[in-house]
């Protein structure tokens, strides 16, 4: 007998627009409106007015801005402590893109009016139909996944006889920026495992997924998520007067050679699985002089992003180090050859180059100087850090890169070098490896609806191992071991202060987690739009499917 979808197209597609009218961006006061909203949403439904401690919004830990979670749950009749977790954010990218249009972001059907009269790509003037294509800021990331959570948490909760075990919903913030939501929320998922006794056995993402490639015709379900680190490089030179140029050392040469050596080096792609993760490329590069003169930079700061799907923030600063050696020597090459062309041309004395390549990490640096003058330097380094908290100006990895510099000034070979650090928010990646029950449950679970809903939709449906994006899906479960996680925490100059990560909060949840979500083009871009038909009732009924498979079967 085959399945009989649940025709919710429409409730979503109306749960998605009031959701996306909401001016929500991160890191404003939308992400408080929004919070409040869907709690007074939820609250409406009749099983949250019989149970209404079932249903909280509470306000993020440690966080300067004031927003919210909003977290429910669902207790089904059956004697089960199983529980599945539907997650998904609130927040969205601003609307800058939008110039003077920022206003119609939110309100998708004037918007897709007024596109019709501008000139846009053909393939998004073909999807200009209202009954197809819902454009709009967060229409696709991710709103629509969140109307998809939201519709069925109220389905089950009219329904909680179908479930045996329970099912949590979780909507945080801040996503696209600092992950404060997700990682409050961990606080209160480890309380509900204490008091209710709930047992996590998977926890179902509705992020969006887009085409991988020109003339794809998948739509994707991933299994576990990419993770991304943030490597970072303080270099220093020699400075030296440009009218002698040769007798110093530029730090932004050597720095261009380091991006010249990692930026889009395929051989830094991490394979699993038969899956690669995109190269690093840089995200900031820049000199450390604060005003102009005729001298060389003292210093100069880079760092880069790189995706991981099975290497340890461990390895990774183990091929970088090597891979910032190759750019160290590469640059001394370089500029030796240059003496050399300089001197035979102008008749000067050739000296020969000073400097060898020399790269730490941060934690070796700071071995080095603990073993020089112990609690001197780290009692004079705590009181740096605790002044530097004061400076607002400074985000984590600037304040990291602070660090590092008052660290430098205790070196006393002050010769040209490089320290390699963390500056910023591990996200961990999450492999589903199947070494666990839940793993292996929630496998079969996802490959059963999959193989169902395929029977009555006629586009591919793929699975693959990785979400390919950034997000909250990587602190519901650890993959690391303790060394892999101690790589952070050691060689982030940040930690402790400006920045800290409870991943033993992570470890306690540690839920195979799967992403379902909504399908569309050009998430964070001014025609950010999403497929009516799989977003809106496709995928509501491919997660209420692995929900039932997992708490019912």
């Amino acid at each position: 007998m085959g399945y009989t979808i649940i025709k919710c197209r429409d409730d979503v597609l109306n749960l998605t627009k009031q959701l996306v009218s909401i001016r929500s961006i991160v890191n404003t006061e939308g992400e408080s409106v929004i919070a409040h909203s869907l709690y007074t949403m939820i609250a409406s439904f009749s099983y949250f007015q019989t149970n209404p401690d079932q249903l909280i919004i509470e306000k993020t830990n440690n966080d300067e801005m004031n927003r919210y979670n909003v977290l429910a749950y669902v207790k089904g009749k059956g004697n089960s402590n199983r529980t599945v977790i539907m997650m998904g954010h609130m927040d969205t990218v601003g609307v800058e893109d939008f110039n003077q249009q920022g206003d119609y972001a939110f309100q998708p059907d004037e918007w897709m009016e007024i596109l019709k009269e501008e000139d846009i790509p053909y393939k998004a003037r073909e999807q200009l139909l209202p009954n197809e294509w819902l454009f709009g800021r967060g229409a696709l990331d991710m709103k629509s996944g969140v109307a998809s959570n939201l519709f069925l948490l109220q389905y089950f909760s009219e329904h909680p006889e179908k479930l045996d075990g329970n099912l949590v919903f979780l909507a945080e913030c801040d996503e696209e920026d600092g992950s404060h939501g997700i990682l409050s929320a961990l606080e209160t998922l480890k309380k509900w495992k204490k008091d209710l006794e709930f047992e996590y056995v998977a926890a179902i993402n509705a992020d969006f997924v887009s085409p991988l490639y020109e003339g794809d015709p998948n739509r994707y379900i991933y299994k576990g998520t990419v993770g991304k680190l943030l490597p970072s490089f303080y270099i220093t030179g020699a400075e030296t007067h440009v009218g002698a140029a040769f007798e110093g050392i530029d730090p932004n040469f050597i720095a261009s050679e380091l991006t010249r050596q990692i930026s889009y080096n395929s051989q830094l792609c991490n394979e699993s699985y038969g899956e690669y993760t995109l190269p690093p490329v840089a995200l900031k590069q820049m000199d450390l002089k604060t005003a102009y003169n005729v001298q060389t930079a003292l210093g100069a700061f880079v760092y880069y992003n790189f995706f991981i799907h099975s290497w340890t923030p461990k390895k990774v600063l183990s091929i970088l180090k090597e891979q910032a050696e190759t750019a160290f020597q590469n640059a001394l090459d370089t500029f030796d050859k240059s003496y050399k062309a300089y001197c035979k041309m102008s008749g000067e004395k050739y000296d020969g180059v000073k400097w060898n390549p020399r790269v730490f990490t941060y934690e070796e640096m700071e071995a080095m100087l603990v073993k020089a003058y112990g609690k001197k330097y780290l009692d004079s380094m705590d009181t740096f850090k605790m002044a530097l908290l004061h400076d607002e100006s400074l985000d984590t990895r600037l304040f990291a890169l602070k660090v590092v510099e008052e660290a430098w000034k205790w070196m006393e070979d002050k010769d040209p070098a490089i320290i390699l650090f963390y500056s910023s928010l591990y996200y961990p990646r999450i492999e589903l490896t199947e070494k666990t029950p839940n793993e292996r449950r929630l496998n079969d679970a996802l490959e059963r609806a999959v193989e169902t809903i395929q029977t009555i939709y006629d586009k591919p449906i793929k699975v693959k191992n990785f979400f390919p994006y950034i997000s909250d899906m990587s602190f519901m479960a650890i993959s690391d071991d303790e060394a892999g996680i101690n790589a952070v925490k050691e060689n982030n100059p940040a930690w402790g202060t400006k920045h800290y990560v409870d991943y033993e909060a992570i470890r306690d949840i540690n839920v195979p987690v799967i992403n379902i979500g909504p399908y569309g083009f050009d998430a964070h871009k001014k025609l950010e739009r999403v497929e009516i038909d799989y977003s809106m009732e496709i995928v509501p009924n491919m997660t209420k499917l692995v929900i039932e498979k997992l708490l019912i079967e």
